[in-house]
């Protein structure tokens, strides 16, 4: 079959693509920015890349006709606090129009459990795109998911950043608020299993897994499965706007998203009915079991996609191309060089560079930064990177995030996501003769910027410097 995936590269297309690829689907990939489609050389030989933004206009000539079924995978919580609810539906509505347009069959869109009277704005908006949706040609399947727990998931990292990091822990009440946590194998097996399946087409079905617990329940469970100890107090009072600072502070996550998962916090997201788990045969797998299959993904450097690497979780909100062509003219420069001994040792320490193997040289200070950075409304260095030592453009190398990484130049390009008075991006290039080049653009933004500059000399002086020294020379086991 033809098969559009829209957000082809949000955690959870990344993850149904390469699935099916092996069934023998031809692939179409909708995205706002194809350089930030996160795949392989030999994976984009097997699929079409079309860049469409379904908050623009629709340009009809875009999608072939002959589709026959397409992912609706699109979602725009962590992208605002104010109007992403708008955004949402302008999205599905333009969505309509595209596929009204073609041969395609059935839609298939995976919502949120909506079960309750009164809902969120976040849980109400991703109901209102379910009956959006339902108005196109197309015979629509709705698959409706609480909390999704994989490596790389939104919920698990955040679950994973409180636990890892809090032995004791002050909530908010919500924490008692139950919910259906699904394994996200369990779910990309749901998004498979209906395509194509006439007796799926035009119905809503709910999908959860086996445990119905609460949040505080779902943190205690991680806790028993990693062996730490954890004490949960919670506080009948703590207001949304100061839960969503304590999830920001404390997590990975940025504060819009953090605010929207507060007010959905509330709401208890538990599924009515097993119609289609008893219909494709899908056998749930526990809460604890999810996490250990989440944490031998991560232990085998496998995991496959990561919702940090989304724009939303950053400071750019257009294409990447709009920066990638580092400016030469009213900046300022740090410009190192060395002689490579060896081009192989010097090539695997720069696509190693960020997260656990951290900037090579004064650590310590990176980290000041990356607290203070977080302090001001900034993302901070929790993001770390999805791979070890693979990298992809459009992918977080903890506050910056990646313009180009071409290993065949080679040529690694940076641009600074942290809160800073202007633009930098850092630059690593390797040429002909063995020469690293590693060089600190910062285009200042009135004088501010430039007394934040001269004010980090010094610290530069050092960090640079230490930096190509330990990338050119070091072998890091």
């Amino acid at each position: 079959m033809k098969v559009l995936i829209t957000g082809a590269n949000g955690y959870i297309g990344m993850r149904l693509l390469p699935l099916l690829l092996e069934e023998g689907h031809e692939i179409i990939c909708t995205v706002r920015d194809a350089g930030r489609l996160s795949v392989s050389k030999s994976v984009r030989k097997q699929i079409t890349i079309i860049e469409i933004d379904f908050l623009k206009e629709p340009d009809l000539s875009l999608l072939p006709k002959d589709l026959d079924v397409a992912y609706y995978l699109i979602h725009s919580m962590s992208s605002s606090t104010r109007d992403f609810d708008e955004k949402e539906e302008t999205s599905a509505l333009n969505f309509n129009t595209y596929i009204n347009a073609t041969d395609c069959k059935q839609v298939i869109y995976l919502s949120g459990i909506v079960n309750e009277e009164n809902l969120s704005r976040h849980l109400w908006s991703r109901k209102n795109v379910e009956d959006t949706l339902y108005k196109g040609n197309a015979s629509l399947t709705v698959l409706r998911a609480g909390i999704i727990v994989g490596s790389g998931s939104s919920s698990f990292e955040i679950i994973r950043d409180l636990c890892e990091k809090l032995p004791v822990m002050i909530t908010p009440k919500w924490v008692k608020t139950r919910c259906q946590p699904i394994a996200i194998r369990n779910v990309i097996q749901y998004l498979m299993g209906v395509l194509g399946r006439e007796d799926c087409y035009n119905d809503s079905f709910d999908i959860g897994g086996p445990d119905i617990l609460t949040y505080r329940e779902m943190m205690k469970g991680y806790a028993k499965v990693r062996g730490l100890t954890l004490h949960i107090l919670t506080v009948p009072v703590m207001s949304p706007k100061l839960s969503s600072y304590w999830l920001y502070f404390i997590t990975s996550t940025s504060y819009k998203l953090a605010l929207n998962l507060v007010d959905s916090m509330k709401i208890e997201v538990i599924t009515r009915d097993k119609r289609l788990q008893e219909m494709l045969d899908i056998d749930p797998i526990p809460y604890e079991e999810a996490i250990r299959l989440a944490f031998a993904k991560i232990e085998q450097n496998q995991v496959a996609s990561s919702w940090k690497d989304s724009l939303v979780s950053g400071r750019i909100k257009v294409n990447l191309d709009d920066y990638i062509q580092v400016p030469k003219f009213g900046c300022l420069r740090d410009k190192q060089t060395r002689k490579l001994k060896d081009r192989d040792l010097a090539l695997e320490n720069i696509w190693a560079i960020g997260g656990n193997r951290g900037w090579y040289y004064g650590n310590w200070m990176w980290k000041i930064r990356g607290y203070f950075d977080k302090l001001i409304g900034g993302v901070g260095l929790r993001r770390g990177r999805t791979h070890p030592d693979k990298i992809y453009s459009g992918d977080v190398l903890d506050f910056w995030r990646v313009l180009l990484a071409n290993k065949e130049e080679p040529r690694l390009l940076l641009f600074a996501e942290m809160r800073v008075p202007g633009e930098a991006w850092l630059e690593f290039y390797i040429d002909d003769d063995d020469v690293l080049h590693q060089t600190a653009t910062f285009r200042p933004k009135g004088l501010w910027g430039r007394l934040y500059w001269y004010s980090m000399i010094p610290f530069h002086y050092f960090i640079f410097d230490g930096m190509i020294s330990r990338i050119a020379n070091r072998k890091y086991s």
